[in-house]
């Protein structure tokens, strides 16, 4: 059998949150110390209506002072291209990141949101090495 869950770290980066409204739900500062890769794989439940884009950030700072952008040159996918709207539905969406900055975060930007919908975020990498019970 191949073994891929034990070959991996999963951290969550956004919650599921249910977002009603226009606004920037921030996720949660991810340290990428000793990853060889990662991305996030980016879930949905029900949207009525709205657009939700991603925004990923990267700092020097774990608490994301000075944060910039990732580039679009180390994203496999432009952000706004796995954006989701209401055809979205229980959908998963990821992009792997090549970000130059120890720590990162992805942001969900929401426009044209009356009722919304519920989205959430997983970080996934390969370590250099598996910390001993994981």
């Amino acid at each position: 059998m191949r073994d891929v869950v034990n070959n991996i770290l999963a951290r969550v980066a956004i919650p599921a949150t249910a977002i009603t409204t226009n606004t920037t739900v921030n996720g949660l500062v991810i340290d990428t110390q000793g990853m060889i890769g990662g991305g996030f794989l980016i879930q949905s439940a029900t949207i009525t209506d709205g657009t939700f884009t991603p925004v990923i950030k990267e700092s020097d700072d774990p608490g994301m002072s000075g944060e910039t952008d990732v580039p679009d040159l180390g994203l496999s996918v432009t952000e706004a291209s796995i954006a989701f709207v209401a055809a979205d539905d229980n959908t998963v969406k990821k992009i792997n990141v090549e970000n130059s900055k120890r720590f990162i975060t992805i942001d969900i930007g929401s426009t044209a949101v009356t009722t919304g919908g519920t989205i959430g975020a997983t970080y996934v990498a390969m370590p250099s090495q598996l910390p001993a019970g994981t």
